[in-house]
């Protein structure tokens, strides 16, 4: 195994050297560390006894534990905070990342934003082994191309809306009576003629009479959604990534990464606060319970990105404590600057606007959307 450390450290500096050292050979084998064992790994400068006296400081200042009296020591979280701000304080240069093949993955100009952020999430969620969740903006000049039916029981269908970049939208929608698979294709076919403004399909007087009324309901609602922008969207991917880690295999540890997963108001918050300080952001155990209680055996890592400057939104990883921080947070860095740079050569290529959220009521004054046909009940119809 390679050397963390050969160079013998200054008295005053020894102790946090240690916790240092012990964090990176814990992180690279997942075993509790001995004394013997950091001293085989680049320590032979300090005896066992002094290694295990340090041990025995740092225990008591909250920055080890034991799992059992005669094991040896894991760093706790609030170890992994110090190690963490070392890192992101160091003028030490980064581990080397295959920066070539980042940018090769996520490097791709396109119109369908919307998809490549879902893409550039999963991505990202492979190359960290980790959870992925991030905020966007609204894209502008966006518009429904298609729609979907399926029916849930007998008062309920879904409806699902496609974007032309590639987002989906679902809609829960009541009946008076179950509908019939061959009745919801032929209203899949109303909405696609309106949406084409191509002639309208030959329906029943009552399939007639369900659709005309789908059809409003689901526009005014988009119309409104797309007006009424207060919060940011939040893609999610990834969760399945844990599993593989020691450290979820305690059915309460993956318990509290899935609620906070879950947790769309909690992911809001952390990626909101992320693009406010417009920087590289790290939580460790105990730092998300504010966000939500329970969470102490994860940790996020977030990195705000920009479309023209302006930051736009932040992506996060999600994973357990026990991390790589310093390939993450070089990762993390890399791949807000290729998003940053690509979404901001799409969005102008493709002559296409972005708005953030705004608290303010709804405002249909500048329509930047294809606002489609409403038909009121006198078959009259409005823009």
């Amino acid at each position: 195994m390679k050397k963390l450390q050969t160079k013998k450290p200054a008295k005053d500096q020894r102790e946090k050297f240690v916790l240092m050292g012990l964090i990176d050979l814990y992180l690279k084998i997942g075993k509790p560390i001995g004394s013997n064992t950091l001293r085989e790994n680049g320590f032979e400068s300090l005896s066992s006894a002094t290694i295990r006296n340090y041990f025995s400081k740092l225990e008591e200042g909250g920055y080890l534990r034991q799992q059992h009296s005669s094991g040896g020591r894991i760093p706790t979280p609030f170890a992994y905070k110090l190690y963490a701000e070392s890192i992101a304080n160091s003028s030490e240069p980064p581990p080397t990342i295959d920066e070539e093949e980042i940018y090769q993955s996520l490097a791709r100009e396109s119109r369908v934003v919307a998809s490549y952020l879902h893409e550039a999430a999963e991505t990202i969620s492979e190359m960290a082994q980790c959870a992925v969740f991030l905020s966007a903006p609204r894209f502008d000049q966006d518009f429904i191309t298609d729609a979907r039916f399926v029916s849930l029981d007998h008062h309920r269908c879904l409806c699902a809306l496609v974007t032309d970049f590639g987002l989906v939208h679902t809609e829960l929608l009541y009946t008076e009576r179950k509908l019939s698979s061959f009745s919801l294709k032929r209203i899949e076919e109303f909405f696609h003629a309106k949406l084409t403004k191509q002639p309208k399909p030959s329906l029943s007087s009552e399939e007639l009479r369900i659709a005309e009324r789908f059809y409003q309901e689901v526009m005014l609602r988009r119309i409104a959604s797309y007006a009424n922008f207060s919060t940011e969207d939040v893609y999610r991917t990834g969760f399945s990534q844990l599993i593989s880690y020691p450290d979820f295999g305690d059915a309460v540890a993956l318990a509290g990464g899935l609620a906070l997963f879950e947790n769309t108001t909690s992911l809001r918050s952390l990626l909101s606060e992320c693009s406010k300080s417009n920087s590289l952001c790290c939580w460790i155990g105990e730092d998300l319970a504010t966000f939500c209680p329970g969470s102490s055996s994860c940790s996020v890592i977030a990195m705000p990105y920009k479309i023209h400057q302006t930051v736009a939104g932040a992506i996060a990883i999600l994973g357990p404590n026990r991390i790589p921080y310093r390939r993450l947070f070089n990762l993390m860095q890399t791949c807000s600057s290729i998003i940053s740079e690509t979404l901001t050569k799409s969005l102008y290529k493709f002559k296409i606007t972005f708005r953030l959220p705004s608290p303010q009521a709804i405002d249909m004054k500048t329509p930047r959307t294809q606002y489609l046909l409403i038909e009121d009940q006198r078959g009259l119809s409005n823009e």
